[in-house]
């Protein structure tokens, strides 16, 4: 990594917010220089066990399980049933699949509250915890929840669905 591109993401991380800027700081420690930044994000791709990683500039509050500010994405490829969408979506806003991509992404404020939320997602999706059981069981949950990812990688997880016209669009 060249210094230019050093100094170009410290300065971008000089107008974030603390809170952002040390989660970015946190990341890079880890993982290394991002492999795309703007003014607003920092991007790596394949970093660990994640597909992708987002640091965002600007945060949104979030209040499960506790306030806080969500501005650390990140992603695994996923096939999740699309009869669960519904369920997911009642567990927690900051946990979402992507159909097409066949992708889900969870997004908190340091990456074990994201192992832990993509975790307590594939129990959901496997059936081993209600949305209920999920939601109220944060407190009990532990290693190794909070450590890494617990299912195994997913291939070819992405659903470009069913073609119902003639041509294309």
């Amino acid at each position: 990594m060249n210094n230019d591109y050093q100094n170009y993401i410290e300065q971008i991380l000089s107008t974030w917010e603390k809170k952002q800027r040390e989660g970015a700081l946190k990341i890079i420690k880890k993982y290394g220089y991002p492999q795309e930044a703007i003014a607003s994000r920092l991007i790596w791709y394949n970093n660990g066990p994640w597909k992708r990683t987002v640091v965002l500039r600007d945060a949104v509050p979030h209040n499960l399980p506790t306030n806080h500010m969500d501005f650390l994405e990140q992603t695994v490829d996923y096939r999740t049933p699309v009869e669960l969408f519904d369920e997911i979506a009642r567990f927690d806003g900051s946990c979402y699949p992507a159909r097409t991509r066949g992708e889900v992404t969870v997004i908190c404020d340091k990456e074990e509250a994201n192992f832990l939320f993509v975790n307590l997602f594939h129990d959901i999706v496997t059936g081993r915890r209600t949305v209920d059981e999920a939601k109220y069981t944060f407190e009990s949950i532990s290693s190794p929840y909070l450590e890494k990812i617990l299912f195994p990688n997913q291939r070819y997880t992405n659903d470009p669905g069913i073609q119902y016209f003639g041509k294309e669009m």
